[in-house]
């Protein structure tokens, strides 16, 4: 068995800025479809998260539907859903981008606001009554007080489902969208070269997933207690700081 890494070197541009980037005659891209997918997944996630908290029925239970469905079913069969049904259903096409992208923002935001939820939830209940006491409302408690701290707490489990997002964009393949993975299989196609792709990817894969371990080790550092996110909401608290020894003016 002989190997050809030059098949690497002949087809890096096609890899990297195509499959990888994006940038190319077919569109698509890895990180194209999941650098939106995690901001909007997040975004969703929180208000799937405030909703399965929320003390109003009409938004806990349908959040809580929602959560233990998508939970229940393989992201394979999400991506289907909004492939074959949802174009019928509403009689418009959605492009490979689009269905990919819709279907991986409704199937992390379940997960991701499962996460959020028990990140708000480790924040002690006196920090939100002491918010209160102050005459602060539920969005200046939520957004100053509870959010910072919950997102301390909560990190490495949103990393670690950020990175599981990251490598699941190669089911985006099943339905024609060009990522990484779909690159490589192209070009096997061309070069019949498998082991010297699929390890090339692999490695690419992992140069991602841990840079963004990395990265979140460093907002964890960032984060920690005696960092400016406790002092803020501190300091809204508390109200305006005194001069040591003199009137509060």
């Amino acid at each position: 068995m002989s190997f050809d890494f030059g098949v690497i070197a002949g087809n890096w541009r096609f890899l990297l800025l195509q499959g990888l980037l994006g940038i190319g005659a077919f569109g698509g891209g890895t990180l194209a479809l999941a650098l939106p997918a995690i901001v909007l997944g997040f975004g969703v996630g929180i208000l799937v998260a405030l909703a399965r908290l929320s003390r109003f029925q009409v938004l806990y239970y349908p959040a809580s539907l929602y959560v233990q469905v998508i939970r229940g079913v393989p992201l394979v069969m999400v991506i289907f859903w909004f492939w074959f049904f949802i174009p019928i259903a509403l009689g418009i096409a959605l492009s490979q981008y689009g269905v990919a992208l819709i279907a991986f923002v409704v199937f992390e935001a379940a997960y991701l606001g499962e996460i959020i939820r028990a990140g708000i939830q480790s924040v002690p209940r006196g920090q939100v009554e002491a918010g209160r006491a102050t005459g602060l409302g539920y969005r200046a408690v939520m957004g100053d007080i509870v959010l910072p701290q919950a997102l301390r707490n909560m990190l490495p489990s949103l990393v670690t489902q950020f990175i599981i997002l990251v490598k699941d964009t190669s089911l985006a393949s099943i339905v024609g969208y060009m990522d990484l993975t779909k690159a490589a299989q192209t070009v096997n196609q061309r070069e019949i070269r498998p082991f010297e792709l699929y390890l090339f990817i692999a490695l690419v894969y992992w140069i991602l997933t841990f840079g963004m371990s990395r990265l979140s080790r460093a907002l964890e550092r960032r984060l920690r207690p005696d960092q400016p996110v406790r002092a803020l909401a501190t300091d809204r608290i508390a109200g305006p700081a005194r001069p040591p020894g003199g009137r509060e003016t």
